[in-house]
């Protein structure tokens, strides 16, 4: 009996199916440096992409950087007939609108955040959710023509008499309408889905740990939000308002819409007004000269590098706050 029990082979562990066995191969397994290369040569084609982007409307705006120098973004002449042209006023237009915006979307889009992830009751975050996505969901062309034809024209008469007759510089000039306050506005509902879901994702990243102890030294949730949470996730918010800005600066049809389209710089919010990409769309089609393709294209390489820019100091700054994040989980 000992014999055959010593004759009998020890059972080996069962086998995983080969499908198994072969996804868990491990870094140095042919598959996973095949997949490792192919995401690496995508990755390298994106970067390929942006810069084959910036270099080739530089090119196409060569002769209008040579013809204008430094001058064509400290001058406001914008005259295609006489072959003059200068960019301040669309830079003016663009800052102007994303400014006001910002400052009706920033504290509105913050309060939503903080709704859906501290304040509100359980039972709404989800469908407050749900009409933030929606509203992120809608093409901007729509917004600019519900701007168009019923934002603009509540503005014309009620909201801008009402504001006039507060006065100042920022509040003069005729109630049309469509000008620089009414593409703000229709910019700041725009605006309010990114700043909301970015905010919303870095204000979930803070660790439950500090809103617990907080409370737990008796707190109250606003005072949690107040000092603990808020504090801690600033980069992060910082980056959701710079990625709300790049939005701002790019966006096109809504603004067209209602901007007024003429280029003028004045600070008052009821004038019309032009924005860098709100004038490529407009005059692209019907430029007929070398000169004014290559001024529109300066203007929107001018334009690709801000936006580029505010994109990358807000990943920075988002990808900052949730690695402070990890390190205090951790």
């Amino acid at each position: 009996m000992t014999q055959r029990a010593l004759a009998t082979p020890p059972r080996l562990p069962p086998q995983p199916p080969r499908s198994l066995r072969f996804a868990g191969m491990g870094k140095s397994g042919s598959a996973d440096r095949t997949f490792g290369a192919l995401g690496a040569g995508a990755a390298g084609a994106l970067g390929l992409v942006l810069i084959g982007v910036a270099v080739s409307v530089a090119r196409i705006a060569w002769p209008s950087i040579q013809a204008s120098g430094f001058s064509f973004v400290t001058t406001s002449v914008w005259d295609p007939s006489r072959g003059v042209f200068g960019a301040l006023a669309f830079v003016w237009g663009t800052i102007l609108t994303s400014t006001v915006a910002l400052i009706l979307a920033v504290p509105i889009g913050l309060g939503v955040a903080l709704f859906l992830t501290d304040l509100g009751p359980p039972h709404l975050r989800k469908p407050v959710s749900s009409l933030v996505e929606l509203l992120a969901a809608i093409p901007s062309v729509v917004y600019g023509l519900w701007a168009a034809l019923v934002l603009a024209p509540i503005l014309r008469t009620t909201v801008q008499p009402a504001l006039a007759k507060i006065g100042g510089p920022l509040f003069r000039g005729p109630n049309v309408g469509f000008g620089i306050l009414c593409a703000s506005l229709v910019l700041a509902i725009m605006l309010l889905p990114t700043i909301a879901s970015v905010s919303r994702d870095v204000l979930r990243a803070v660790p439950a740990e500090l809103r617990e102890g907080a409370l737990a030294l008796g707190a109250t949730p606003w005072d949690a939000v107040r000092l603990v949470v808020l504090p801690h996730a600033r980069h992060g918010v910082f980056g959701a308002i710079l990625l709300g800005v790049g939005r701002a600066v790019g966006e096109t049809m809504a603004v067209a819409a209602v901007v007024g389209s003429r280029a003028d710089i004045s600070p008052s919010l009821f004038a019309p007004g032009y924005t860098m990409s709100s004038v490529i769309a407009n005059e692209f089609p019907v430029a007929s000269s070398e000169l004014h393709i290559a001024a529109l294209a300066e203007v929107g390489l001018l334009l690709f590098v801000i936006t580029v820019a505010f994109n990358v100091a807000a990943r920075i700054l988002v990808a900052r706050s949730n690695k402070s994040a990890a390190g205090a989980q951790a």
